[in-house]
């Protein structure tokens, strides 16, 4: 097995610039909060202000929170807010003019404002150095990372540098001002690059196609695809020819190609029939999982912090790849504090990773408390099994060679077929783990009682894990996933949830108490 390549590139001139306009923030806000922050000497580090009727005020830091007056909050208070900024849209949502601060409204049933969240807004100049070279390529470029991670900034640059630096006509479709800011002037963060403002977030789709049909751009550049229409509308822009760079709902490319509403942004997925001599040729099942057609966006970037970028330069091939059971190679680009960039290159390998969900219970050799484990996951996904130990914050990692494992985690299909491999290397004093299924839900499961992590939410869990199974039952060649067990009244809300989802699907319960569990399956 090769080792993955390293590039340095280095960029010490490289100097991130940042524009915050902060002072017009504290202007909105009221006297004594105000006058609190303007004392602090840390405010280069605020994230947000937070304002509820009859609670003190909160200043949000990264990690931590404030209380920055010991006076409560009156309605005097959040009226005098309301007054010092822009109107507030159907998404309660408002700005300060040519700002990029965020001012959100909770309301109450008679729609009195009852609460505020003033969000600091920055222009970050230069955050695209990483990934300059993939934004001048005139590729369809697609940004996925979890809320806060610096998505709509890193949207913003590009806007400005595509506009400004490679004078390109560049269209910003802003739903919520959020990429140019308040107001009829957009905040210079865009540089040239013009600016069409959304009404309401259920029109975006239709101010993409007008952009493309009016305003003749050589680049759209659109923040949070989420529906199926905004979907739809980014492929047309594609087939136009128009560069497209977008943000979608998701972390991972992974999230993106299982989400029903928006696989068809990575070519969708379908079920393919082979014939007998094709199945033996590729050794495979008669049914498979095949890419419907060309992906919409050509690169996809996973930002997993602001300096750590995970990059599917080829999402055609990569998607290919995930459906024959490989596992993909992305690139991994890093930028340290001196601004030196340094690109990991992947490698490839043709180990099985299963996409398909199936029953998920769990059943695990005896307790043994890991530190620092080294997993080898034999026929078990590996971008899966990377998600949820992400998600759990356990100290482990994965490895490709079992001869190094503390643990092997494997399917209980496999463990079957390959009863003896897995007995030697047990006589090995090699703790081998079972789980039932590919899904993350039950990665979880393992990881939890291997490392005794407190257990979060039930009932949110049990509902993450239905929607799991419904993906897997609409975009695999299993017609049936098989839940955990649950209680009565968490097995009626997933009943609910799969009856509102899709048309075709239907549930039952089977088993008997306390094994009772939810049938997902295929009408």
């Amino acid at each position: 097995m090769n080792s993955p390549d390293v590039q340095i590139i280095k960029e010490h001139a490289l100097q991130l610039q940042i524009t915050d306009d902060l002072d017009k923030l504290l202007a909105i806000l009221p006297p004594a909060p105000r006058k609190a922050l303007e004392e602090r000497e840390d405010l280069m580090d605020l994230i947000e202000v937070v304002l509820d009727l009859g609670r003190r005020p909160e200043a949000r830091f990264p990690g931590d929170f404030e209380f920055i007056s010991d006076e409560y909050v009156t309605r005097s208070d959040l009226e005098y807010v309301v007054s010092h900024v822009g109107r507030f849209g159907k998404d309660n949502r408002a700005g300060i003019e040519r700002t990029l601060h965020r001012i959100s409204a909770i309301r109450n049933r008679a729609s009195d404002v009852v609460g505020v969240t003033c969000r600091v807004g920055r222009a970050v100049y230069g955050t695209i150095h990483i990934i300059r070279d993939i934004v001048e390529s005139g590729r369809n470029i697609l940004l996925l990372g979890r809320p806060g991670v610096g998505k709509t900034t890193m949207l913003r640059e590009t806007a400005r540098v595509l506009a400004d630096d490679l004078r390109k006509r560049v269209v910003v479709v802003d739903t919520s001002n959020e990429i140019a800011g308040d107001g009829d002037i957009p905040h210079s963060g865009i540089g040239h690059a013009r600016r069409m403002q959304v009404p309401s977030s259920d029109q975006q789709h239709a101010v993409m196609i007008e952009a493309v049909e009016n305003h003749m751009p050589e680049v759209i550049v659109v923040d949070e695809i989420g529906t199926e229409e905004e979907a739809y509308a980014s492929r047309t822009i594609a087939e136009r020819g128009v560069q497209l760079v977008a943000t979608a709902h998701g972390t991972t490319l992974e999230n993106v190609y299982m989400n029903p509403t928006l696989s068809d942004l990575t070519g969708g997925i379908q079920a393919v029939t082979l014939g007998d001599d094709e199945a033996r040729r590729r050794g495979t099942q008669k049914t498979v999982l095949e890419r419907k057609q060309p992906p919409t966006f050509d690169v996809v970037i996973e930002i997993v912090d602001k300096n750590t970028l995970v990059i599917h330069d080829d999402v055609a091939e990569t998607i290919d790849m995930m459906l024959r059971g490989q596992t993909p190679a992305p690139e991994t680009r890093h930028r340290d504090a001196d601004g030196n960039v340094e690109i990991q290159q992947g490698y490839r390998t043709n180990e099985p990773v299963h996409v398909t969900a199936d029953t998920p219970d769990i059943a695990i050799a005896p307790e043994q408390r890991l530190s620092g484990a080294r997993i080898f996951p034999y026929a078990v996904s590996r971008n899966r099994l990377e998600r949820a130990i992400a998600d759990m914050g356990v100290n482990a990692r994965i490895i490709r060679n079992w001869n190094e494992a503390d643990l092997i985690l494997t399917l209980k299909g496999h463990e079957k077929r390959e009863s003896k491999r897995l007995r030697e290397k047990t006589q090995q004093n090699v703790p081998v783990y079972v789980i039932k299924s590919n899904t993350v839900t039950q990665m979880q499961a393992f990881l939890r009682q291997h490392f005794r992590v407190p257990r979060v939410d039930a009932e949110a869990e049990a509902m993450r894990e239905a929607e799991e199974g419904i993906r897997a039952v609409l975009h695999s060649a299993n017609r049936q996933v098989e839940l955990t067990p649950q209680i009565a009244s968490i097995r009626r809300m997933q009943h609910e949830l799969v009856q509102s989802s899709n048309t075709s699907l239907r549930s039952r319960s089977m088993g008997a108490e306390p094994r009772r569990r939810v049938l997902i399956y295929k009408d």
